[in-house]
C-alpha cells in the first residue's frame, strides 16, 4: 500500500521492461511493513542530468537506485562520491544527505564480495584476478581492493582499460600490488569473470582452464544461466564457485544499509522475491 508517507526509491535507468529490483525490494518491504517502494523511472540520457536533481527535490525522495546507461554519467553529478564509486568510474545508489548535498556509491563489488565473504573464504591477503575491466570488472576490483587484497591481476581485451582501472587502484590503496596484462590463473586464489564472455553459446572461455588451480574460488558475473560453461569447467577442476545471481541479491542488504533500511540476507530475499 502506497500512502503519502510512502518513501520512494527511484529505480532509474532505460528502458525499463527488464528491471528486476522492484520485484524484490517490494515483497520484502511489504512483508516487514516499511514504508517505502521502489517505483521503475524510465528517463532516457539526454533528460537524466537534469531528471536526477529534479527527483531529489520531491519531499519524499528517499533514494535512488541507478542502472544503465546512467551508472558513468551519475559520478559526475553527486556532490560526494565513494572511494569505490571514483575507482570503478560509476555509481549505482544516490541518496540525500541531511545537508541537502548527494552522495554517490557503487555496490556491484560489495554484492560479489559479500558473496565470497559469506561462503567462508578469505579476502585479506589474498591474490585476485579479475578478468574484464569494465563497469562491473571495475566495480568487483575496488571492492576486493577495500575487503584487503594483496594482490589484483587486472586483464582486459582493451590493455588501455586495465591500465587506467589499475591507476585508480593505486591512487587509492597505494600498498596494493597491481598486475595488468594477463589473464593466466595460475597462483591466483579467487579468479573472476567479469567479461561478457557466457552469455552466447559457443562463447570461449575467459582464461585457460588447465591453469586454473583447484584451490581456487571462481566467480561469475554472466547471469544468463546459472552455471555457465566457465563455473562448469572450474568445479570440474575441484574449484569452489559462485554464480551471477548471487552478487545481485547479495549487494541489496548493502543497498538497504546505505539508504538507512532495515537489512535482511541474501537468502530472505530470494525466498521473498516475486520474479517469476
Amino acid at each position: 500500500m502506497i500512502k503519502g508517507t510512502t518513501r520512494l526509491i527511484g529505480h532509474l535507468g532505460y528502458p525499463t521492461e527488464s528491471f528486476k529490483a522492484p520485484m524484490i525490494y517490494n515483497p520484502y518491504f511489504q512483508r516487514e511493513g516499511i514504508d517505502a517502494v521502489v517505483v521503475p523511472m524510465g528517463c532516457r540520457s539526454e533528460d537524466y542530468p537534469d531528471f536526477l536533481k529534479l527527483f531529489f527535490r520531491l519531499s519524499n525522495a528517499h533514494g535512488a537506485l541507478v542502472t544503465m546507461p546512467h551508472k558513468v554519467t551519475t559520478t559526475g553529478l553527486v556532490d560526494v562520491l565513494s572511494p569505490t564509486a571514483a575507482i570503478a568510474g560509476a555509481c549505482n545508489a544516490v541518496r540525500l544527505e541531511a545537508d541537502g548535498r548527494l552522495s554517490g556509491d557503487m555496490f556491484d563489488g560489495e554484492g560479489f564480495v559479500r558473496g565470497v565473504l559469506r561462503k567462508g573464504h578469505k579476502l585479506a591477503g589474498a591474490r585476485a584476478l579479475v578478468v574484464g575491466a569494465g563497469g562491473v570488472g571495475s566495480a568487483i576490483a575496488a571492492s576486493l581492493a577495500k575487503a584487503g587484497v594483496a594482490e589484483l591481476g587486472l586483464f582486459d581485451r582493451q590493455a588501455y582499460a586495465a591500465g587506467e582501472l589499475g591507476q585508480r587502484l593505486t591512487a587509492h590503496y597505494p600498498a596494493l600490488r597491481v598486475t595488468t596484462g594477463s589473464n593466466d590463473p595460475d597462483g591466483f586464489d579467487i579468479v573472476v569473470n567479469a567479461t561478457p564472455l557466457g552469455m552466447k553459446p559457443g562463447d570461449p572461455l575467459p582464461v585457460d582452464i588447465s591453469r586454473l588451480p583447484a584451490s581456487a574460488f571462481v566467480g561469475e558475473v554472466v547471469m544468463a544461466q546459472e552455471i555457465t560453461p566457465f563455473l562448469a569447467a572450474a568445479r570440474a577442476r575441484g574449484c569452489a564457485v559462485q554464480v551471477g545471481t548471487d552478487m545481485l541479491f547479495e549487494q541489496i542488504p548493502a543497498y538497504l544499509e546505505f539508504f538507512g533500511l532495515p537489512s535482511t540476507t541474501a537468502e530472505d530475499l530470494r525466498a521473498v522475491a516475486k520474479l517469476a
